[in-house]
């Protein structure tokens, strides 16, 4: 596979309004973007610095995945996403090289983006992501 560069770095916050606080007043960044991607119970806020995003992740659920992650691990990084040409291909790629997956085929995501993450028991403790931009097929 071949890896662009970092896309983002997800951070797992309580409330996004509290972390923006943070983020926009005290380090001058601009939030460009929030979403809700209900499929997994997250909403979204996105932060440019650079050629990386800083996405901030609430959970929408008390017993979704973000949820789960700050009860376990509180508030911090959750992992990091690596821009590939084909999100699909990373995948297969990632399994055939023994990796284990959470995502056997890539999935919407937030900012226009398919996703597919590593189990972090594959990538030294950290949740991998690949990403690629969604192609609109007509």
């Amino acid at each position: 596979m071949k890896i662009d560069r970092i896309e983002h770095i997800g951070i797992a916050v309580k409330s996004i309004d509290q972390a923006l606080a943070f983020y926009e007043g005290v380090l001058g960044l601009q939030c460009y973007k929030q979403e809700i991607v209900e499929e997994q119970h997250v909403k979204t806020a996105f932060l440019q610095l650079g050629n990386v995003k800083i996405e901030l992740l609430e959970s929408t659920w008390d017993q979704g995945p973000v949820a789960q992650f700050i009860a376990k691990r509180g508030e911090g990084i959750h992992h990091i996403a690596y821009r590939v040409e084909s999100t699909q291909e990373a995948l297969q790629e990632a399994l055939d090289k023994g990796l284990p997956l959470i995502d056997q085929t890539e999935r919407d995501g937030a900012d226009n983006m398919k996703i597919g993450f590593v189990h972090p028991k594959g990538s030294f403790g950290v949740l991998t992501e690949f990403c690629s931009e969604k192609v609109e097929r007509t």
